[in-house]
């Protein structure tokens, strides 16, 4: 009588296992996705920077955006993908349907290896971005890159793998593809565009940590119906709370302009910018970067000039020069 081998523990908890680090990655991105649809900050006090939050400069920069939905929506989608994946086998009754749960569990070791392939190469893709790009870290978007290199390393080594080369074949593949994918993804990440006199020309926003306290130089110019609208806003007790580091408020600096920008009432709510007015924003309420108080109504995120007209009711000249290229 031959004694059957016993199996590796890794492989015996390996579902198990990644079903645990898909479910942390999915508490992770579905707080990050909630923040980013509610306009609030996260709760993250480290950064690179003293003084600044290193997850609000990453989850506020142009990479945190894909086709215009919040990034940390994509990984939810694809952590619940995962757990569906990891736990399938577990829900079918081994007896009375041996051969449907052996046909899944050998389907879903495949799409666990892809998945979790791609998921490491793009947190990977995402860490480079954050560490050599924006020069800061956020500890919720390493803790989700741990998750996935996590799944990809259980996908590698939880099971026994009879055809090498077509595990490493797979692998590959998927890398290529994601790394392709990413790269085309942010290509133009973070442009703005303008509108005026004729062709469209790309306005690239800083991929770099602004340093306190004044941030980012505005690099476009105001026409005439910028200066107005921002006079306008102004005149009717307008006011716009952001801070010097965050990618969202220099984005709505670039759409009025430097002239125009400096006729806005503008409240600093870092406490290392330039005039801080932190008690200000405080009493306002103020839990994301832009906010706009127009007429008593508190508006979240950068807004077109077409719509702080619309909602300030300004009847001036709007021939904006520029907008984002989601417009």
């Amino acid at each position: 009588m031959t004694r059957r081998r016993s199996q590796p523990w890794i492989q015996r908890y390996a579902r198990v296992i990644m079903g645990i680090l898909a479910v942390v990655g999915a508490l992770i991105t579905f707080y990050l996705t909630i923040k980013a649809f509610s306009g609030g900050l996260v709760a993250c006090p480290i950064g690179a920077n003293p003084g600044v939050s290193g997850c609000d400069i990453v989850l506020s920069s142009p990479y945190a955006k894909v086709f215009g939905w919040p990034l940390s929506l994509f990984g939810l989608l694809a952590y619940l993908s995962m757990l569906v994946f990891a736990l399938s086998p577990f829900v079918i009754n081994a007896e009375s349907n041996k051969k449907f749960r052996n046909q899944v569990d050998q389907g879903t070791w495949q799409l666990l290896l892809l998945g979790g392939t791609a998921m490491a190469i793009f947190s990977g893709y995402l860490m480079y971005i954050a560490f050599f790009v924006l020069k800061d870290f956020c500890l919720y978007c390493i803790g989700s890159a741990l998750c996935s290199i996590g799944l990809f390393l259980m996908a590698l080594f939880g099971r026994e793998w009879e055809e090498m080369g077509q595990m490493f074949f797979s692998i590959i593949i998927a890398g290529v593809v994601t790394l392709v994918g990413a790269l085309g993804l942010y290509a133009n990440a973070g442009d703005l565009t303008t509108t005026g006199g004729g062709a469209r020309t790309p306005i690239p926003v800083p991929t770099v940590a602004a340093q306190p306290p004044y941030g980012w130089e505005i690099t476009t110019t105001s026409g005439e119906s910028e200066i107005a609208l921002a006079k306008h806003l102004t005149a009717i007790g307008a006011k716009e709370y952001g801070a010097f580091w965050c990618p969202h408020c220099y984005d709505q600096k670039q759409l009025f302009g430097k002239e125009a920008a400096k006729e806005l009432n503008y409240f600093e709510c870092d406490p290392q910018g330039n005039n801080p007015q932190t008690q200000a924003c405080r009493d306002a309420g103020v839990k994301g970067f832009p906010t706009w108080n127009i007429k008593g109504e508190m508006i979240s995120g950068t807004q077109t000039l077409e719509k702080l007209a619309e909602l300030s009711g300004y009847t001036g000249p709007k021939d904006f020069k520029y907008k984002l290229p989601s417009q």
